[in-house]
């Protein structure tokens, strides 16, 4: 099975993309949805104890999370190390999926694929990617979202001209969404004649 690492900053395209692959029949293992399911469950209790206050009713209020993070961002590293091991076991169980079914492509998206060095546990990355202009418009156009906002996930994520450099292969969302499509069909049908997937094995056999 060949793993496919999807990334890209915020606003690129990612969720365009990824629902392209599943539209292909492609088990697509999304890192953010695992978060959000993690924090309506096994994630709730150690970032109560954490943070306490940022849950309510058996969840994690994302907003209020995010409002003591925005106060003290040195505090992201005590989060993720709540977080991330619960996540790599939630996508381990998302590949074994694909694993048991035999297919031959699985992705796992991840929107800090290089910040955190994920690309050593994928076979191949794909970088989502658009112009800066078009990303920062779409961005601000999401409900709740402001410049201050904005400004600190940039700042915690690679510039998007280095994920491009790194990426062994770079989607273009900044054009129509058939091009889009064509850019990913075409991507998928070399990824499918490619045998040469390690990674599972390496890191993700559970």
């Amino acid at each position: 099975m060949l793993l496919i690492g999807l990334t890209g900053s915020i606003g690129m395209g990612k969720s365009t993309v990824a629902q392209r692959f599943r539209e292909n029949g492609i088990r697509v293992c999304d890192a953010d949805a695992l978060v959000h399911e993690l924090y309506a469950g096994k994630a709730v209790a150690p970032i109560e104890a954490a943070f306490p206050g940022t849950t309510i009713e058996g969840q994690v209020d994302r907003q209020k999370l995010g409002a003591v993070l925005l106060k003290a961002p040195d505090r992201f590293k005590e989060l993720e190390a709540i977080v991330h091991p619960l996540v790599h076991r939630a996508e381990a169980e998302c590949l074994l999926v694909a694993k048991q079914r035999g297919d031959a492509l699985a992705v796992l998206e991840i929107p800090l694929l290089f910040e955190t060095g994920g690309e050593e546990r994928v076979d191949v990355t794909v970088v989502v990617s658009a112009a800066a202009a078009l990303q920062k418009a779409r961005v601000l156009a999401r409900p709740g979202m402001t410049e201050e906002k904005f400004a600190q996930i940039v700042s915690r994520q690679m510039p998007d001209e280095e994920k491009r450099r790194r990426a062994d292969y770079v989607v273009d969302t900044g054009t129509s969404i058939d091009q889009t499509y064509g850019q990913i069909d075409t991507l998928i049908a070399a990824l499918r004649l490619r045998r040469d997937g390690t990674a599972y094995e390496r890191y993700w056999s559970i």
